[in-house]
């Protein structure tokens, strides 16, 4: 099984804001939505979006917002 996390991340590395789910689609838009709501001023500051992949529920952050 593969489990696409987001996560948004502040500039000193720290998780903002994780959704994890199943299907890559919602996946992708969720990446893009991510990337879309970080301002030019938290760009510029550091934040980032990032878009990866585990394989087990357990290597998922525990204050992710899963989705099925």
């Amino acid at each position: 099984m593969t489990i696409w996390v987001n996560e948004q991340l502040d500039p000193s590395g720290l998780v903002y804001a994780c959704i994890a789910c199943c299907d890559e689609e919602t996946a992708q838009d969720c990446y893009r939505s991510f990337l879309d709501n970080l301002s030019d001023a938290q760009k510029a500051a550091g934040w980032q979006a990032r878009l990866r992949t585990v394989e087990s529920w357990e290597e998922v952050p525990v204050n992710a917002l899963k989705l099925n």
